[in-house]
């Protein structure tokens, strides 16, 4: 079995029930990528259910006023998400005629929107075979490859990126990258891994190696 295959065996028995994994439209999927944003999962939820139960569409969000937008979102913090999404709504609605843009390249000239954030998006609400990578998944890697190098620097980046996007199968990128984010969320986590419970740790180098 590869470690795909194992990792997304895993994650169609123990996905996270999280409410934007639901009917995963690009809207959707856009604004909880946007909220995650230096946010934890459980600290997002019900603000997401008032976000969407407020502006249930793109047009509804563009059509809002700023205001509206950020007394809905008070109380999650790092309010310049809010202001680019509203932003970045009224972009779609003008630009691109309403239309999400579907790859990560277009995605990243919209506000708010980084190379992990694009990547997030085109791979789950477009099936781009693009890989996400965040700071969990990179940790995820990093203990795989067992790498020494230096968080961080130049040559982890590089190796880490080079990884993750020759492990993605390009049949189901989203489901895989959302894997990835529950593997390091609920197993590798950064303190205390699971190891013994990892439906991968047969490809760990670290696990393998006692680290």
């Amino acid at each position: 079995m590869s470690f795909g295959h194992a990792l997304l065996q895993w994650y169609d028995q123990n996905a996270r029930d999280l409410p934007w994994r639901f009917a995963p439209s690009p809207y959707r999927v856009w604004v909880s990528e946007i909220m995650l944003q230096q946010t934890r999962v459980e600290t997002v939820l019900p603000y997401f259910e008032r976000f969407i139960s407020n502006f249930p569409d793109l047009s509804s969000l563009a059509s809002s006023s700023q205001q509206d937008v950020l007394t809905i979102w008070e109380g999650l913090g790092y309010y310049s998400r809010a202001r680019n999404l509203h932003r970045a709504a009224r972009v779609i609605l003008t630009e691109h005629n309403g239309e999400f843009p579907q790859t990560a390249n277009e995605l990243e000239f919209l506000p708010g929107i980084g190379t992990y954030t694009a990547a997030a998006i085109a791979s789950i609400a477009f099936q781009e075979p693009v890989a996400a990578v965040d700071g969990n998944i990179k940790r995820v890697y990093a203990r795989l490859l067992n790498l020494s190098l230096p968080f961080g620097s130049v040559l982890f980046e590089a190796t880490i990126q080079d990884y993750a996007q020759s492990m993605l199968p390009p049949e189901r990128p989203g489901d895989f990258n959302q894997a990835l984010m529950d593997l390091g969320a609920i197993i590798c986590r950064p303190r205390q891994p699971n190891c013994p419970a990892c439906p991968v740790n047969q490809f760990c180098q670290a696990y393998q190696q006692g680290n």
